[in-house]
């Protein structure tokens, strides 16, 4: 049906999706699951970190009042190993050979590394000299008892994971990640693995969105493919509202006859925009219905790829409690690019860092619905919307992608 729509600016539209309250979630899942996953609450120490006296050399372990007067022989009176503890104080003279790690004895003060002795048997030891430092991790070095290892709102790597790990800690509360569904429409579309047909396309965007969502930290929990079937599109759409947070939709939002989603749109709760001053993809549609976001984007590859890291990327960090990884920069058109455009463009390119400036060069082909240059594209440089090209070497606003 085909609707007269009133744009809005690309940063009005980003506002109105910055400003739909979120409900944060949490869940409790084990540390082994966590990678990735961002801590809503802080973890804190259950003891001290190390909790025993930890030798930091292989050698010898011996006593303060035996610290002098070296070379010295003193007698072995144990071997105590990474894992093991010798329980019981040495005397004077004694010594214990102690491995990287173990538990060092109570009353010794220092640990003498193996290099410094010499004429060593399993009963006696030569000690040449003595230490600068004790060579002993003492108790709590690291950590003290309910210390906070680790803060919240962060994203726990596995650098993190080895810290839960440490000290025991086997599960962790974590923001729970947005569940999404992804439809697809178009009667034109093919599912992978099908024979090509003339006049029908493979359906590229649902995977490339599917990984999008993923590596920004949502849960697909849906993903279909609609033919232009007004009431099977009404359906499938309403069971995906009431079902999760977030629906991205791509094609049908346009005002052709067959463009069921932005049909929809207009007799929605709350229209967000159907309408953004941007190429590709002004058709982008937002709209809310039973407290679930309804994302709809173009069918274009292009234009979907685009409308994702403009709206759908900081929405989906945002319920982890995260900004967008996009860096925003101001880059340096280093290439030519002569279209103009009624609006902004948000150019798929490529970038060069040197000396401290980004170079921002475009990806071949940019129409809305070439697909060619995606796996190449690290970044957007927006053109602004002008009825003369933009000039070689004009500052652009750039946007680096993450994962590229």
């Amino acid at each position: 049906m085909l609707t007269k729509r009133t744009p809005i600016s690309v940063k009005e539209a980003q506002r109105k999706i910055n400003e739909i309250p979120l409900n944060l979630m949490t869940e409790t899942i084990p540390v082994a699951e966590a990678n990735h996953r961002v801590l809503a609450e802080v973890a804190k120490a259950k003891y001290d970190y190390p909790h025993f006296r930890r030798a930091a050399m292989d050698g010898y372990a011996i006593l303060a009042d035996d610290d002098h007067d070296f070379p010295h022989r003193f007698k072995v009176v144990g071997d105590v190993q990474a894992g093991a503890v010798y329980d019981r104080d040495l005397k004077p003279g004694e010594t214990v050979r102690i491995m990287t790690g173990a538990c060092v004895p109570d009353n010794a003060s220092k640990v003498i590394r193996i290099e410094k002795t010499s004429d060593n048997t399993d009963t006696s030891v030569m000690i040449n000299e003595s230490e600068t430092h004790s060579n002993i991790t003492e108790i709590g070095a690291d950590f003290k008892q309910g210390q906070t290892v680790m803060a919240a709102h962060q994203e726990i790597n596995p650098g993190g994971l080895a810290v839960l790990t440490a000290f025991g800690i086997t599960e962790v509360t974590v923001y729970r990640k947005p569940t999404v569904a992804i439809i697809a429409t178009g009667t034109e579309l093919l599912t992978p693995g099908e024979a090509i047909a003339k006049g029908k396309i493979f359906n590229s965007n649902g995977i490339m969105l599917k990984n999008l969502v993923e590596e920004t930290g949502g849960s697909v929990k849906m993903i279909k493919q609609l033919p232009d079937e007004e009431k099977l599109i009404k359906t499938t759409l309403n069971e995906a509202i009431t079902n999760y947070d977030i629906v991205i939709t791509d094609g049908g939002v346009s005002v052709g006859d067959y463009d069921y989603i932005g049909d929809i749109a207009r007799d929605t709760d709350q229209l967000l925009f159907n309408k953004v001053k941007q190429r590709p993809g002004s058709v982008t549609t937002a709209f809310i219905k039973d407290h679930s976001l309804v994302m709809a984007l173009s069918g274009n590859p292009g234009a979907c790829y685009t409308g994702f890291y403009l709206y759908v990327e900081p929405l989906i960090r945002r319920y982890s409690n995260l900004p967008s990884r996009i860096q925003k920069v101001t880059g340096i058109l280093a290439a030519p690019y002569r279209k103009t455009n009624e609006f902004d463009r948000y150019l798929r390119c490529t970038f060069e860092k040197k000396d401290g400036k980004y170079y921002v060069y475009p990806n071949g082909i940019n129409r809305s619905g070439s697909l060619a240059n995606l796996q190449t594209t690290t970044c957007l440089g927006v053109i602004p919307s002008s009825t003369e090209p933009i000039k070689v070497n004009s500052e652009v606003e750039t946007w680096l992608l993450p994962f590229k």
